[in-house]
């Protein structure tokens, strides 16, 4: 009977420290998963502190210098104080165009 008690004894304590080192890798694991989600509060915090982003400026565009350039702007400039803004566009729209038929013989 005693034998009996010794082996049992034994297999509890087998048992006990394979718990305690069961207990042990979930501490670890549970641990890693407590530093996870405190990394994760403070890059919320820090995003949320951050200013919002400011739209960047449109590009501008640098116009050429050259002669030429400022006299086809010029031509452009008096069709429009001619016609008037739009009124010749209107005059040369698809419908307005003569139309020419192309009959074979």
């Amino acid at each position: 009977m005693l034998a009996r008690l010794e082996g049992r004894e034994r297999e509890i304590a087998a048992q006990a420290e394979a718990a305690r080192e069961k207990i042990a890798e979930l501490t670890a694991l549970l641990d890693g998963f407590d530093k996870a989600a405190e990394e994760i509060r403070i890059t919320r915090k820090t995003l949320l502190e951050l200013p919002d982003p400011q739209p960047p400026a449109p590009p501008t565009t640098k116009l050429p210098d050259h002669p030429a350039y400022q006299q086809i702007m010029a031509v452009f400039a008096a069709a429009d104080a001619r016609c008037g803004r739009g009124r010749c566009a209107r005059r040369w729209t698809w419908r307005s165009r003569p139309t020419t038929s192309t009959t074979s013989a």
